[in-house]
């Protein structure tokens, strides 16, 4: 049955967003955003190229090859087929015919960047401006629904309940004498995942000490650090409910073992708590202003506070990406560092704060987890870390 009102909601996205058509692309595998907006089911098999335009009026064209002429008929609209290469160019500009100007999955964001730059000069040879989807993508990949919501909640409970009890269980190893390998609090974890029915991509980040100042450090058996009295403790952990359509909610957490913390490992807290929380009320005050705020300006927020605390240098990632079904969502991403993430905030989707400060014998990061709510604005949906946990041993 062909898909109306998927095409009715993409041309409000359209019309939305002022872009007059989005153009779809097909060739194997190579773009799944346009897959899943498009509701090919788990049988899709194409070995040729296909084209999908929806206008932001009017009705929908298909260009596709023929033997593989059937690859679109589950959606609406006039359809070109061709065989030879010479009717393949013809055919895109028999679909791009009166069109100045089209999205795709075109742009400088590597999980948006779905089109190769063959196929975006054949468009361009038509004389039509090829612009990017990356805002539309967004509308279709990380808005939440209800039910997603409040397994997302569910899972930021589990997940914060969790890194305690890790937190807990290797104070009392700590105080029984024991070295704590960072693979067994890691195991712990994982354990504990599977007792509440979460998924995870990977296993949590546990790093002790210096390890803590790697951000993607992960322990292995034949490599790993050790918890034990005057240590330092950094634990990343994400996962989802082990369901369809569920999506991830992601946490980190830091505490020290030890009579007193020391000066440095608590101003470096503060500094990073206060970025944290910079960069949440950028989004607080837009919203209660009723003024747009596209990724790059949250990340500028929290990064301002680091860099005026003297740890610019030290803070070596974005500060948040975007949740989804995928631990990093096709939404926009709070970053001005490794991109420039000019995406806008929109309503309905969720997403990770989390500076670091990253040194040589101990890094710091805490993150949280915030959903941009239609009626209530910018929610923290996992309870924030305002202290370092501290562990007398």
């Amino acid at each position: 049955m062909a898909n109306h009102d998927l095409v009715a909601r993409i041309q409000a996205a359209l019309k939305e967003a002022g872009l007059p058509a989005w153009l779809f692309y097909g060739f194997h595998h190579i773009d799944p955003i346009a897959l899943r907006i498009l509701r090919f089911g788990e049988g899709y098999h194409a070995t040729r190229r296909w084209f999908y335009w929806v206008p932001a009026e009017g009705q929908p064209r298909k260009l596709v090859h023929r033997i593989e002429s059937g690859m679109l008929d589950h959606l609406p609209g006039e359809k070109t087929v061709y065989l030879r290469w010479q009717e393949f160019g013809q055919g895109i500009r028999t679909l791009l015919r009166g069109c100045s100007k089209v999205a795709m999955q075109y742009s400088s964001l590597p999980s948006i960047s779905r089109v190769d730059a063959g196929t975006v000069d054949r468009v361009r040879d038509t004389g039509c401006q090829v612009l990017s989807s990356e805002n539309l993508v967004q509308v279709f990949e990380a808005v939440w629904t209800a039910d997603q919501l409040r397994g997302h909640r569910r899972c930021a409970d589990i997940l914060t309940r969790t890194v305690n009890q890790a937190f807990e269980h290797t104070a009392d190893r700590v105080r029984a004498g024991q070295r704590v390998p960072e693979t067994d609090i890691q195991n712990f974890i994982l354990e504990a995942f599977e007792r509440e029915d979460l998924v995870t991509d990977s296993p949590p980040i546990v790093g002790a000490d210096g390890h803590a100042g790697n951000p993607h450090y992960s322990p292995s058996a034949e490599s790993h650090g050790f918890v034990e009295k005057d240590s330092f403790l950094l634990v990343d952990l994400w996962a989802k409910e082990n369901k369809p359509g569920a999506v991830f909610a992601d946490i980190t957490w830091t505490a020290y073992y030890g009579a007193r913390v020391p000066g440095k490992i608590a101003q470096v807290f503060e500094v990073v708590r206060g970025g944290r929380d910079a960069g949440y009320q950028l989004l607080r005050d837009r919203w209660e202003a009723g003024s747009p705020v596209q990724g790059w300006e949250v990340d500028d927020a929290a990064r301002k506070v680091i860099s005026e605390a003297g740890y610019g240098d030290d803070f070596v990632h974005r500060l948040g990406h975007n949740l989804g079904e995928e631990t990093h969502g096709n939404g926009v991403n709070f970053d001005n560092l490794e991109t420039h993430d000019v995406r806008q905030v929109i309503a309905g989707i969720g997403c990770t704060i989390e500076p670091g400060v990253y040194l040589s014998d101990f890094g710091i990061r805490s993150e949280i987890d915030v959903y941009m709510d239609p009626e209530k604005g910018p929610q923290i949906t996992t309870p924030p870390q305002n202290e370092l946990l501290h562990f007398d041993v």
